[in-house]
């Protein structure tokens, strides 16, 4: 792609997504979702093949589908009570759609199924891209939105933390597995969202972080799914030290980074007596720590002689990567004794 029309197509994506942080508008919010969207389809589609085609026309029917359901609650919201303002979304019946049709512009459970085959069919910069950027702005309306049925959230979350774990178990695919993660992670979110939005803002941050790591490791890889992590030890011994480890921190082992979300989200759930919500959300964390133990196991522990098929390709190592992959791999790791700091920057 052009320089010049990619950079203009990045600008419009980050403009969109400026809109609508800055909106208290249904309106505003709704234009500056449709310029984000409309800006990633042209880099979705760059790569002329047919499964990229496809991952294009699926995620612009599902964000059309989205939108105009955003636009139909807030224009319902507005004939029942006069209101266009974000913060005066009152009535339960424009309020749930509204949830309903966020939580499948972000690829909540059960409205997941098209995040995995549309991630599938792209490159991983632009995979990068739909599991971090596009989350934000969806998500920030989220926060804004009042009156959130508190059972919905809570089914929401909870059925995204088991379907991402559950989903994950049974692929090779490297975008599929951070597709199913990316869900796994939201459903986390989701479920204290209600209850401390700052909290939730942490565990977005720190999902980010860990996300963009993964991805760019991959990338530098060229690794698409689980069986060509195991010749990158011979390539880049210090890549295959570091893969490891960020997808511990994925999973939320201590003394890494992504342990605090978890660990804080539990306990707030426990203060907020639903024991046995935090109980189903901890089990369904074990499952999303399986698969990215396979991935550990394959990228750390396999190697010659094996029977993977493939052939080890030779290739030389780019370094463009390599400044922001040591920073986001770092802050992926080492954060976790800052966690106060964090919380205290967070607090209203």
């Amino acid at each position: 792609m052009n320089p010049h029309i990619a950079a203009t197509l990045i600008f419009t994506l980050g403009l969109g997504t400026t809109i609508t942080f800055a909106s208290s508008h249904w309106l505003l919010a709704w234009m500056g979702l449709e310029i984000n969207t409309l800006a990633i389809i042209p880099l979705m589609s760059q790569h002329h093949h047919p499964r990229a085609t496809e991952a294009t026309t699926k995620y612009f029917l599902i964000q059309a589908t989205a939108a105009a359901t955003i636009l139909f609650a807030s224009a319902t919201n507005a004939w029942l009570t006069g209101e266009w303002e974000i913060q005066h979304m009152k009535h339960p019946l424009p309020a749930t759609a509204t949830t309903m049709a966020l939580a499948l512009k972000l690829g909540l459970a059960p409205m997941h199924f098209w995040l995995p085959e549309v991630l599938q069919g792209l490159d991983l910069m632009t995979g990068l891209i739909l599991s971090t950027w596009q989350k934000l702005a969806p998500f920030a309306l989220l926060m804004q939105t009042p009156s959130t049925n508190s059972e919905l959230m809570i089914l929401l979350g909870l059925a995204s933390t088991v379907v991402g774990g559950w989903g994950g178990l049974n692929q090779t695919q490297l975008r599929k597995l951070l597709a199913y993660s990316s869900i796994a992670h939201l459903g986390w979110m989701v479920l204290v969202l209600q209850f401390n939005p700052q909290l939730t803002t942490l565990a977005l941050l720190t999902y980010l972080v860990m996300t963009f790591s993964a991805f760019v490791v991959f990338k530098i890889n060229s690794s698409t799914n689980i069986n060509t992590m195991a010749t990158s030890w011979a390539k880049a011994p210090a890549l295959a030290t570091l893969t490891p480890l960020i997808m511990l921190s994925l999973g939320g082992l201590p003394p890494l980074t992504g342990f605090a979300p978890k660990w804080l989200i539990l306990q707030e759930l426990t203060k907020q007596e639903l024991p046995l919500v935090a109980t189903l959300a901890a089990l369904a964390a074990l499952l999303s720590l399986f698969f990215y133990l396979r991935i550990c196991y394959t990228a750390a522990l396999t190697g010659p002689p094996n029977t993977l098929t493939n052939t080890a390709p030779w290739r030389l190592l780019t370094h463009q990567l390599a400044l922001p992959l040591a920073i986001f791999a770092s802050a992926s790791l080492l954060l976790l004794p800052f966690t106060p700091t964090a919380l205290a920057l967070l607090a209203p």
